[in-house]
Order: structure tokens, then sequence, then C-alpha cells
């Protein structure tokens, strides 16, 4: 009896034991789990490899990125340095010559982010995921600067005779008619008038030339009558506010054509030869465009070198990139004209379903509340 009691004992210590061991085992592997799990759902970017830096695709576009002595530098760099540095996270740059390219290495996983001056469209949204806006921008147009006194005679020629103007002179022409028959009707029966026959024709045609000259102040015969004299003064003073009118708005005319020449907006791209930026959203906007030759290139200097060789009529692409470009190297040579249109917003750019997303865009919104956002952009910009 006393053997079966202490075999039992023994077997039931035995089990205890292993029991204890197994329980160890299992809180251990439970543990580590859990951590792990508590770990992806509080930062998705700290579960990644933390010596791993981020590949971050970018494209040259002043002054969003801009290369200076193999160095990176501009709007969008800076930028991300700083989004960077508040999610703490290494990153590389990969540079792409066009939009394309950059987004293709998001799409290929070449790249976990892509920055610049990157548009948010619905087409794109597609295939990509965009951060929160970053920067405000639209579409603008680039023209070639014209000097004054540069005006040939074909182009005043085309300002004096413009609709507005054409219908002015309509109206003078018409108004004459009045003063014309009035001196007509009081000189054809005076001696010594200014018409020299009581008669219908000839006669309204000498008043008619009357009142004309009168009208360009160069008459040189004036009535006899009172009346007629009467009617000649009142003409006269008539006739100065008709020519001051008609010079202002010659002059008007005139200088409207010369500060913004054949093309003032959107509207008047028709029939022209538009350059732009393949891959583009201008070059989109232009394509649904009717009757507008677009004339693509790979970089914004190789449509403006077009448009100062007079290959092409304008260059359409983003504002701010323009307005950067017309104030820098194109100073003196290239305007900007015409209010922004399709008004469109930059954003940072990810794959499909990226981790990386909510950091950024909550480095992003910090950064706007710390300052640092205005201080980047008047860095770039107010200052430029």
């Amino acid at each position: 009896m006393f053997s079966l009691n202490l075999i039992l004992r023994k077997c039931g210590n035995n089990n205890s034991n292993q029991s204890k061991k197994s329980f160890t085992r299992d809180s251990s592997r439970w543990l580590r789990v859990t951590f792990l799990v508590l770990t992806l759902m509080q930062d998705p970017v700290s579960a990644q490899n933390p010596t791993k830096p981020l590949h971050v695709a970018t494209g040259l576009a002043t002054p969003f990125v801009i290369e200076e002595n193999g160095q990176m530098t501009g709007f969008s760099i800076d930028l991300w340095r700083s989004i960077s540095k508040e999610m703490n996270v290494k990153s590389q740059l990969l540079v792409n010559p066009t939009t394309q390219d950059l987004l293709s290495s998001i799409k290929s996983g070449k790249a976990d982010v892509g920055i610049g001056n990157i548009s948010i469209t619905a087409e794109r949204d597609k295939d990509f995921d965009f951060s929160q806006p970053m920067f405000e921008s639209g579409l603008q147009i680039l023209v070639r600067s014209q000097p004054s006194g540069t005006r040939s005679v074909f182009d005043l020629l085309v300002v004096i005779f413009s609709p507005t103007l054409m219908q002015l002179i309509g109206v003078i022409l018409v108004i004459i008619l009045v003063p014309a028959h009035l001196v007509w009707f009081f000189e054809r029966r005076r001696s010594g008038g200014i018409i020299p026959t009581p008669s219908y024709f000839p006669g309204i045609f000498k008043a008619y030339w009357w009142a004309a000259e009168t009208l360009a102040t160069q008459a040189d015969e004036m009535p006899r009558s009172v009346a007629g004299r009467i009617i000649a003064v009142v003409w006269m003073f008539t006739a100065v506010v008709f020519v001051a009118y008609f010079t202002a708005t010659v002059t008007t005319s005139l200088t409207v054509e010369q500060l913004q020449g054949k093309i003032k907006g959107p509207n008047d791209l028709i029939g022209k030869r538009v350059a732009t930026v393949t891959s583009s959203t201008s070059a989109n906007y232009l394509h649904q465009q009717n009757n507008v030759e677009v004339v693509e290139f790979n970089k914004l200097t190789q449509a403006s070198e077009s448009l100062l060789q007079g290959q092409v009529d304008a260059v359409v692409f983003d504002a701010p990139v323009l307005l950067y470009y017309a104030s820098h190297e194109g100073k003196g040579k290239v305007k900007v004209i015409g209010a922004i249109f399709r008004k469109e917003n930059y954003g940072v750019v990810f794959p499909t379903n990226s981790p990386y997303r909510k950091p950024v865009n909550k480095a992003l919104l910090t950064i706007q509340e710390n300052g640092t956002y205005q201080q980047l952009y008047e860095k770039w910009f107010d200052s430029k």
C-alpha cells in the first residue's frame, strides 16, 4: 500500500511539473504575438525595418525640386525632409526624368512614396493613394514678352480696324448726317454760302464734307447764315468730345493689345501651337481642347526654349512653376498672363493601401500646425 501511494505521488508531481512548463511556454508565445499585434496597430511604419530607408521618388521641377551642385533642394524636398524628421525615418531620393516615370516607379514598387509637383486627379486616384493636399495650384499661360516699339504696321492696323473701333467710326459717320443736312438746308439759298447750289445733289455732298472737316478740326469755310453759324458752333464743340473719345478708345486698345498680346486667356489658345510637359495635367487639359495644336516636351526648359525661338505661341503648365521661371531664368523674355484656371492640388503619392499614408498625413498636419510649412512657403514663394 505504501509503495502504491508513493508511486502515485511521484507521478502526480511529474504531471504537475510538465503542466507548469507547458503553461510557461504558451504564455511566453502569446505575449510575443500580442506585443507584435499591438506594435503593428500602433505604428505601421515602426513595424518596418528601421535600418532600411524609404525610397522617395521625385522629379526636377523648379522651385519644387531643384538640383544644385549635386544636392537636392526645393520646396517639396524641404517639405519631405521635415515630414521624414517628424516621422523619424530615413529616406533615399530617386530622381525621375518625367512625372510618368515617377508614377511608374511607385506602381512597380521601386519607390515607397513620391513627392514633387504631383497633382491629385480622379484618374490617378484609381491607381494610387494620395496624402492630404500639400499645395494649392492650377494652370496658367506663358507667352513671349514684346518690348514696346516692336509692333508692326500690320499689328497696328489690326487694332485700328478692330470691331469696337469700326463700330465707333460707323456711328460717327451716321451722326455727321445731322449737321450736314441742317447746314445744307440753311445755306442752300444763301448768297455766297458754302453750298453752291440749292439742289439736294450735289449740295448735300458739299455739306457732308464740311461736317467731316469740322469734326477733324480742318474746315476752311464757315456758314454765312445765322442759323448755319449756330449749328457750326454746336457741331465744333460736339466734335471736340468725339475726337477725345475716339483718341481714348484707340489708345486704350493699343495699350491693352501691347500689354496682353493676342493671347489673353484659355479661350485664345484656339488655333495656336501650345507647348507643355509630357504626362502632365496640363497636357491632358490641352488634348481635351478643340483646335489646339499641342507640342509636348519632357522638360519645361525645353518648352520655354521653343517659345523663345517662336516655334510655339504659348506654354501651358503649373502656375507656380511658370511664375518662378518668368521671374528668374525667363525674366524680361517671357511673362505669365491671365488668371489661374483648372485649379488643382499637389499631394504626396503612395502605392494603394500603403502603410505610410497615415503617418505622412499626421506629420504633414503637425508641420502645418507648428509653423514649419509656412516658413518653407515663405522661403520659396513669398520672397521670390
